[in-house]
């Protein structure tokens, strides 16, 4: 279990140091830094100094009870939020002071699924999958419908392309979700509760969505969710191609080492760590939230 200290240890103020001395490592290798940030709403304090960073292709899953932030990081990382204090990086660029206009070029390079998928009623799979991509590049319509196309191949959908989401079950609109979220090739990948509602069987596909855009498109993701099955599945699993397979397995203890959990509780972090030293820990909030 880690225990967090500032990123920046020196006596300098934050704004002095912590610009150059993150910004120089999250360009390379680094896709999301928060440097002891703190947010509250009126008199409700969400995050207390937290700090913690996310290695480019690797993944955090965010624990907590509810109303303990996890969405509200999420929305800190989009710039939908901004901090009363400290500072947040996205790919070596600081988000928190930036322009809504330079926002929405980082935004570009962020996929969002959203807890209850967002789709267009009135839009087809393929509509929907192709949506930012219609809307907001000079892409040639069959050059969006081929990204479409291999998209939903990815996801295992092809033969639901041109449907409406009203024919699709729960699950394939989840799908469709991740679809749409991935379609503009986002580095970034940020899931709110991606398999709430689903029974075990149906969450397991999602699962498997998750976990093939970390290991075989190298994104980079936060989870947040309350389903601790889900959680631990995704944190312990790894995907692998050998002769155009994709095939999901049980990953190796290095691999399952760089997915990491981090549960918020009373606006600090309490654990950052993997799956195994999170079922051995002996805080009594943990196994209490655990069990």
């Amino acid at each position: 279990m880690l225990i967090h200290a500032p990123i920046v240890t020196s006596d300098e103020p934050a704004s002095a140091t912590v610009g150059v001395a993150i910004l120089r490592t999250t360009e390379s290798n680094v896709a999301v830094v928060f440097d002891r940030v703190s947010l509250a709403f009126d008199e409700q304090i969400v995050l207390r100094d937290v700090s913690f960073e996310i290695p480019r292709g690797a993944m955090r899953i965010l624990l907590g009870d509810s109303g303990a932030g996890k969405s509200v990081l999420l929305k800190l990382i989009l710039g939908l939020l901004r901090p009363d204090a400290g500072a947040i990086y996205v790919h070596g660029q600081r988000v928190d002071t930036m322009s809504e206009r330079d926002l929405l070029r980082v935004r570009a390079d962020i996929g969002m699924l959203f807890q209850e998928s967002a789709l267009f009623d009135s839009l087809t799979v393929a509509e929907n999958v192709g949506y930012r991509l219609y809307e907001e590049t000079s892409l040639p319509l069959p050059e969006v419908r081929a990204r479409v196309e291999e998209i939903l191949g990815f996801v295992g959908l092809s033969e639901h392309i041109d449907k409406m989401p009203s024919e699709l079950s729960g699950g394939q609109r989840r799908r469709v979700a991740i679809a749409r979220a991935m379609s503009f090739k986002p580095r970034i990948l940020l899931y709110d509760e991606p398999t709430t509602g689903l029974d075990p069987i149906t969450a397991d596909t999602i699962d498997n969505e998750i976990i093939k855009l970390r290991d075989l498109e190298n994104v980079s993701s936060i989870v947040v969710t309350h389903q601790l099955r889900d959680a631990f599945r995704i944190a312990t699993h790894e995907a692998t191609r050998e002769n155009g397979e994709i095939e999901i397995i049980k990953a190796d203890p290095k691999k399952a080492d760089e997915a990491e959990f981090i549960m918020l509780s009373d606006g600090r972090i309490a654990f950052e760590g993997n799956a195994a030293e999170l079922r051995a820990s002996t805080d009594r909030y943990l196994q209490a939230f655990l069990s």
